[in-house]
């Protein structure tokens, strides 16, 4: 069955197409690496909760939207051994790729699937 890395990060609004334009580098290794699908998502309609949220996870401030990504992979070996060459990589460096966002503040973590449903396209 697959793996998927889940990622919850804040990013300036006004930072979203140096964030698109990042993360299309960034996320283009992770395919060549093994990764099937990655989606980065840009928050239009994230509310506050009342205990918890998004927001308040990433400690999201008024300028800033909450991004929520994934990275699919067809199983947990490829994505060790693909997220190891990765992050070894030097086109994922912050000196060839900086990130436009407060990485202090990025969650993440890896997810084995318990129930998938419906169509990847």
């Amino acid at each position: 069955m697959s793996y998927v890395d889940g990622f919850i990060l804040a990013v300036p609004a006004a930072n979203k197409q140096k964030f698109i334009d990042h993360a299309t580098k960034g996320d283009s290794v992770f395919l060549e690496h093994g990764a099937t699908r990655v989606l980065e998502c840009w928050g239009d309609d994230v509310k506050a909760g009342k205990q918890t949220d998004f927001i308040r996870a990433v400690q999201a401030k008024d300028d800033e939207a909450v991004v929520f990504s994934w990275i699919e992979w067809p199983d947990k070996a490829t994505r060790d051994s693909g997220m190891e060459k990765a992050m070894a990589d030097p086109r994922l460096s912050p000196d060839n790729n900086p990130m436009p966002f407060d990485g202090m503040r990025l969650i993440y973590g890896g997810f084995s699937p318990v129930v998938d449903l419906g169509s990847r396209s």
